[in-house]
């Protein structure tokens, strides 16, 4: 995955990719309220996008700013500009990524969730949890969530279509988790560790998977249908629940495999049994497409090169590289339309089309003496001297 050009030929068509409320979100968001000196929206996003993208400092980012003549802004001011902008971020980051979900009218929509480990200086294990649903058959992010160390990974916490299947590692495989998948008629396809979740039989008569790991074969696989039921809210006693009180039953099976070392696997489906055991091993490797949308993040992106710990600006710098990468996605998507010019054009009013393609991104900023549009109608209510935040 290549990084963002923002080279101000470039910028004209990246600008139709963003969403077309732009100025509304900035100023709803309170991101841009008072305009000072950043002509618009736009420019405030590309200025966030150069800080995420780039080795330049907040005061560097600014006299690129200026050489551009995209905004007359110091280095402090950018700070307290990124800083007010984490929810409108969020907000267009999310818009561009439901932008991209395309109509699927047949097969299975498979979709993997996982949570990777952002970290800046210092000797905390966990800073930052970045939690990602990802499209099986693209390997592209259909949504991101960020937290703290106390966000854990669950499946609860991501909004899935009725139809879908979700594929999730052993952190996963709750009951909770399961629960939330099937309230949303959508299905589940995860890792489980048989020992710490309770299962029964057809006649909810408690049955202990592990026990059974020797009628697993050598080769191919075997399935349980069990029932799992699920606990009541979580309250502050350590003391076991009691089965009276689960609060749901969810159908499902166990599927169980070896691996080439002899280790069990054991996985929990709620597909139909029109998807054969082996069908849904099959299914489970495939969660390892985020495990590579990851490193690419990672390794090209340089998501795991966090500046600040906890700083202001922290959560903005992450937002603004995943909206470099939902940008970059769609760039660069083999499986987007094909026409002379290479990219969908999507239509904007305030944005001139450049009639030439797009250079695919390249990492660095370039230096450019072109200058950006106008402040298209933004929102501004007054504009002090140079420099103000």
């Amino acid at each position: 995955m290549d990084s963002l050009s923002l080279h101000a030929d470039d910028w004209e068509y990246v600008r139709t990719l963003l969403p077309t409320d732009l100025e509304d979100s900035a100023r709803v968001t309170n991101a841009l309220r008072r305009c000072r000196n950043v002509p618009d929206a736009a420019a405030l996003i590309r200025m966030a996008l150069a800080y995420a993208l780039t080795d330049l400092s907040l005061k560097d980012v600014a006299a690129w700013a200026s050489s551009l003549k995209v905004a007359e802004i110091t280095g402090p001011g950018l700070f307290y500009r990124l800083r007010e902008a984490e929810g409108w971020l969020e907000r267009v980051l999310g818009q561009v990524l439901a932008e991209q979900i395309p109509v699927e009218t047949s097969g299975l929509s498979i979709r993997v969730v996982d949570a990777t480990v952002v970290n800046g200086p210092g000797q905390v294990a966990v800073q930052w949890r970045a939690h990602a649903l990802v499209s099986a058959v693209t390997g592209t992010i259909r949504s991101v969530q960020l937290t703290g160390d106390e966000g854990g990974e669950k499946l609860s916490r991501y909004d899935v279509k009725e139809g879908e299947v979700v594929l999730g590692d052993r952190a996963y495989g709750t009951a909770r988790g399961l629960h939330a998948v099937s309230q949303q008629s959508a299905r589940v396809v995860v890792r489980f560790n048989p020992a710490s979740l309770r299962t029964h039989d057809l006649k909810r008569q408690r049955i202990h998977l592990q026990e059974h790991e020797n009628e697993v074969p050598p080769l191919g696989a075997i399935e349980f249908p069990i029932i799992v039921p699920i606990p009541p809210p979580p309250t502050k006693s350590h003391k076991p629940w009691k089965l009276a009180k689960a609060i749901a039953w969810v159908p499902a099976r166990a599927v169980a495999a070896r691996t080439r070392s002899g280790e069990v696997i054991w996985i929990l489906t709620t597909l139909p049994h029109s998807v054969s055991a082996l069908a849904v091993m099959g299914l489970y490797r495939l969660r390892w497409q985020i495990e590579l949308l990851f490193k690419r993040l990672k390794s090209l992106l340089h998501l795991d090169t966090l500046p600040s710990r906890q700083g202001p600006t922290a959560k903005s710098w992450m937002l603004a590289r995943f909206l470099a990468a939902a940008l970059a996605q769609q760039l660069v998507d083999p499986n987007g339309p094909i026409s002379p010019w290479g990219y969908e054009l999507r239509g904007q009013t305030e944005v001139r089309a450049v009639a030439k393609p797009a250079r695919l991104m390249t990492t660095t900023v370039r230096l450019s003496a072109t200058t950006v549009d106008g402040s298209n109608g933004a929102y501004c209510e007054n504009r002090p001297g140079p420099g103000s935040a």
